[in-house]
């Protein structure tokens, strides 16, 4: 089999496979992200994720991660969830990617499905796969195998998809034909910088950590900076506010992992159901969601920053609510 038809089957395999796209790029050093990786990490940007600034030549040259390597594959996995969260005042959201069983492990499970269909046509193949994990620039080699582009909110777009997807990658010693790079296709659009209520998109494709709703509910080990609370506006654990007004991601379609669907009920609760969770229906209702990520006592703390935000009217008809039940 030629490299023209060992790729032809591996896009074939994912396609089947329930992703969204397959894409391929050269396993080559990522010359042009050496600048603005260096100013992101200098200015401090990536908040208390620290791992950020670890490793840095690993992130830069696949061949440091896999001696050999020839070949860097893309692929989008569609989350946009077909039920949302019913808009209850003071009902604490839950960023759409939350919703269902932790990607890392079905992402992954897809993957290797997919090497072992596909190492059935073309014979074995040495190689990685990541998701979300490894120092990857996952981003960085999506737009170079022509995914989709940057956008202004840092987020990976896809033309008539828009970014509500994860992306993984497989790393191969195994050269494949190349895929061109899209255009941008952000054009003068700046809803997302305009958007966000903290300014944490200092610039078009620049995020800092610092101010982002999303890393002071996930990845922060300590309590949401007091700085954030008054614009929190309900969002406990990450936030959509910049894919929401996205105009591409009027595109977007519900998946069909069943992996991804919500544990229970959840999606239909009200503040009063959401008072009652102690830590034992948590671990029921979220054992598996990238939620017990930041754990109960986390999640506790982002529900009583979230609450803090809420106006005093919201308050006090919440309050009736409750003396009633």
């Amino acid at each position: 089999m030629n490299p023209a038809q060992a790729k032809a089957s591996l896009v074939r395999h994912a396609e089947r496979l329930g992703f969204g796209d397959c894409r391929v790029a050269r396993a080559d050093f990522l010359e042009e992200e050496v600048v603005g990786l260096e100013a992101w990490l200098a200015r401090g940007y990536h908040g208390s994720m620290g791992y950020m600034a670890n490793h840095f030549d690993k992130r830069l040259d696949p061949r440091k991660l896999v001696p050999g390597a020839k070949t860097v594959v893309s692929l989008r996995y569609n989350y946009f969830p077909d039920q949302e969260q019913v808009p209850h005042e003071d009902v604490p959201k839950i960023a759409r990617y939350a919703y269902g069983e932790d990607y890392h492990r079905v992402v992954k499970d897809r993957l290797f499905e997919l090497m072992d269909a596909w190492q059935s046509d073309v014979g074995a193949v040495a190689g990685r796969c990541f998701v979300d994990s490894a120092p990857v620039l996952e981003r960085a080699w999506a737009r170079r195998s022509g995914l989709g582009w940057v956008g202004k909110n840092s987020l990976l777009l896809a033309k008539g998809v828009g970014s509500y997807f994860f992306l993984a990658e497989w790393i191969l010693d195994l050269e494949l034909p190349p895929d061109p790079p899209v255009t941008d296709h952000c054009g003068t659009c700046t809803r997302c910088l305009d958007a966000c209520p903290t300014q944490a998109l200092i610039q078009p494709g620049v995020l800092d950590s610092n101010k982002c709703i999303s890393h002071a509910t996930i990845e922060l080990h300590a309590a949401v900076p007091e700085s954030l609370v008054p614009d929190l506006n309900g969002w406990t654990f990450g936030c959509d506010i910049c894919q929401e007004v996205c105009p591409w991601n009027r595109h977007a379609k519900p998946h069909t992992e069943k992996r991804f669907a919500p544990e229970g009920n959840w999606t239909q609760w009200t503040e009063l159901d959401w008072r009652r969770m102690n830590e034992e229906v948590f671990a029921q209702v979220f054992g598996k969601s990238p939620l017990m990520r930041a754990g109960y006592a986390k999640w506790q703390e982002n529900r009583s920053a979230a609450r803090r935000a809420v106006p005093e009217k919201g308050r006090a008809n919440e309050n009736r609510t409750a003396g009633q039940g």
